[in-house]
């Protein structure tokens, strides 16, 4: 059975956790990392370990065939209050952590090739760390496409939109589920299916991407007023001008995601 490396997947309830499901439903041997609590422990704010990682896990279980990047760093401000020290670490974790997954994994992968999927966010009002280091994220992965296609490998970067894993309170699930053109929230299950997808032979012809699969919210539009913020309208969840995720003042805090842990 082919061999996949999940990051960021000790939560039962995370992305991470339904893209495992999906895999091990379709034949694939999974191996899971986070800070505690998976298969492998790492802590992947540190240089060494992401090489680390993928060494042992090629070690004790095999080739790995795809690798799925789902941890993150999450701590949500904006420029004014945005230090040196967390920008770093959101850096550190979100996209350092994540070339160095890569590279590793190019290193060691299976002679018939393999395949990269990484979960990515366009939160970045009031999330500046965050949002930048995905940003940054995006750029390594369509790179590692291009850099990594003759050896069969495919690499794409996944836009999950809004889903319901334990970073929603209840007005902002209720708020969301009603605006969103499918008429419910975006489940793990519905990403892993995707992901499976994408790390199948027979969906390697898509590589180089940013993928929305959000089912349609990104293309839900609703005019909305930011009140004392004179901002006028907006695309419901997307700032016409940045993008947002999700509405940062709308929504509030997301989930508190630190040091790897998973989406």
């Amino acid at each position: 059975m082919p061999l996949a490396l999940i990051t960021g997947a000790a939560r039962a309830n995370s992305i991470a956790s339904g893209i495992k499901r999906q895999l091990e439903a379709a034949g694939w041997t999974v191996a899971t990392s986070d800070l505690v609590g998976a298969d492998f422990d790492c802590d992947l704010s540190s240089p060494h370990q992401p090489g680390e990682l993928v060494a042992r896990v090629n070690r004790e279980c095999g080739p790995i065939e795809a690798l799925i990047l789902s941890h993150a760093h999450d701590v949500e401000t904006g420029i004014l209050d945005t230090t040196a020290e967390s920008f770093d670490e959101h850096m550190a974790v979100n996209a350092r952590a994540s070339l160095l997954l890569i590279a590793a994994f190019v290193r060691q992968v299976p002679t018939g090739g393999g395949a990269i999927v990484a979960l990515t966010s366009d939160h970045t009002t009031g999330n500046l760390p965050y949002g930048a280091s995905k940003g940054a994220l995006d750029r390594i992965v369509i790179s590692a496409a291009r850099e990594f296609g003759h050896k069969s490998i495919s690499a794409n970067v996944l836009n999950p939109g809004p889903i319901d894993t334990g970073w929603m309170d209840e007005a902002s699930r209720e708020s969301l589920t009603g605006r969103h053109p499918l008429g419910r929230l975006g489940e793990p299950a519905d990403i892993g299916n995707v992901v499976g997808f994408l790390v199948s032979p027979e969906g390697r012809w898509v590589t180089g991407q940013l993928l929305n699969v959000d089912g349609g919210f990104r293309r839900c539009i609703e005019c909305v007023r930011w009140g004392a913020l004179g901002q006028g309208c907006v695309e419901w969840g997307f700032h016409l001008h940045e993008e947002q995720h999700v509405h940062h003042t709308l929504l509030g805090p997301r989930f508190q995601r630190t040091r790897g842990g998973g989406s």
